[in-house]
């Protein structure tokens, strides 16, 4: 069952934190994603600029100076003030250095682009590259350049440096980016958590009161069971009691002594189906008799299966009636293949029915209770289940055996609000 809140304070604390640490996860993964793409955006839009400028050099004028591998180059020298590279090199068809210049840069920049290795484009293609030397960036473009025949004249290698205003506008950029798609995503959240908290609030509310249904008609076929047999009018809350004390002394997990607490309830609700004749037959039953009287267990599990709340009650409907030593029924089962829950009932069952008072005889006393519970452990109960029980027996007797109907009522209350309501914010 989920651990939900009990209040609605402590419902609308809930869903803020968790909402809250949901929009941040995702403001921090849309911010990076952002971020990303925003980087990359301003990377590709640096490259683009540094090819563009490339192809001022595509020009006649660079058909000439390509062509005079030797002397001042002025017309290069020109193209080079009007674009934004800091350096050229210019590369024979066979990939040979012909020529290059550079503007007053540091001699570190100028190492790093000349010793990095680079592609040799085709025509239509071009090649580029980021270059990174202590904290500076350059782009490294290179383009095949073509002679008015066609033929492949040489490559221009062209170095641009990305100055400091452009690396911060870069900057400033993409932090915006990133920083809107956050706050993006924490105001959405903030704008759906009065909705969500409603709908949260309205389906608790539903989930409490099917709760309450359920276990109102859990009470239903157990007051059902005590109309028809007088012997166990107040027998299934102290059983229920018993069972449930003896779980936690065990220390089994709360869904399976929920399970117990329902199996514990209606372990009898077959009887619905025994025939009057046998149920409230004063004498022993006969053999015959007592096979009717068997069926119970059977029936009871009919009555049941229809309901996936009661699921868990199955259990100890069909095994509270084995025994250890495998010669209980419906199945003969021994040992451990009996189910816990149904082991633990048989325990407590069988103890109210020596301390309680029924039409055919008097309770017994809590010491020759326990005698019997003890020689029987081995045969009929679990030794280990037992020693535990033997501790707890007479604390269970003056609380539970001894208490009068209304008492037993509100202590069912209190066990049902502990097990099945704790967990439901009140509507």
């Amino acid at each position: 069952m989920p651990n939900l809140p009990e209040t609605p304070m402590e419902l609308s604390s809930l869903l803020a934190r968790r909402l809250g640490a949901a929009a941040i996860a995702i403001s921090f993964a849309a911010g990076g994603v952002s971020y990303r793409i925003e980087t990359r955006r301003a990377e590709q839009a640096a490259l683009e600029s540094a090819v563009a400028g490339a192809r001022h050099f595509e020009s006649p004028a660079m058909q000439m100076a390509i062509e005079k591998a030797s002397g001042e180059h002025l017309a290069l020298n020109r193209l080079l003030d009007r674009t934004r590279f800091v350096g050229i090199r210019i590369f024979s068809p066979d990939r040979a250095l012909i020529y290059e210049t550079w503007e007053d840069i540091p001699i570190a920049l100028i190492n790093a682009a000349q010793t990095r290795q680079h592609e040799w484009p085709g025509r239509g293609q071009s090649h580029r590259n980021w270059i990174t030397v202590s904290g500076e960036r350059l782009i490294q473009v290179v383009l095949p350049l073509f002679g008015k025949d066609g033929t492949l004249a040489g490559y221009l290698e062209g170095v641009s440096r990305l100055d400091t205003q452009t690396v911060q506008a870069q900057t400033e950029q993409v932090r915006n980016g990133a920083l809107t798609a956050a706050v993006s995503v924490l105001a959405t959240a903030l704008l759906l958590y009065p909705l969500l908290l409603a709908m949260l609030r309205q389906a608790v509310g539903l989930s409490s009161r099917l709760l309450n249904s359920n276990l109102s008609l859990m009470r239903s076929l157990g007051n059902a069971i005590a109309k028809r047999d007088s012997d166990t009018d107040s027998h299934n809350y102290r059983v229920t009691c018993y069972a449930v004390a003896l779980a936690e002394a065990m220390g089994l997990p709360k869904k399976d002594i929920s399970a117990l607490i329902t199996g514990a309830f209606l372990h009898d609700v077959g009887k619905i189906g025994i025939p009057d004749s046998i149920l409230l037959k004063a004498g022993k039953l006969t053999n015959e008799e007592f096979e009717v009287m068997k069926t119970h267990v059977l029936l009871g599990i009919e009555i049941v299966e229809d309901n996936p709340w009661l699921k868990g009650a199955a259990l100890t409907i069909r095994y509270h009636h084995e025994r250890f030593d495998g010669t209980g029924y419906p199945e003969g089962l021994r040992g451990d293949s009996i189910p816990l829950n149904a082991r633990l009932f048989a325990v407590v069952d069988v103890f109210d029915a020596l301390t309680s008072e029924r039409p055919y005889k008097k309770p017994m006393a809590l010491n020759e209770a326990m005698v019997i519970i003890e020689c029987e452990s081995g045969c009929h109960f679990d030794p280990t289940i037992v020693a535990v029980f033997k501790r707890l027996a007479p604390m269970l007797y003056t609380q539970t055996c001894q208490a009068d109907r209304i008492e037993l009522h509100r202590r069912m209350h209190e066990t049902l609000a502990r097990y099945f309501l704790a967990n439901q914010m009140p509507s």
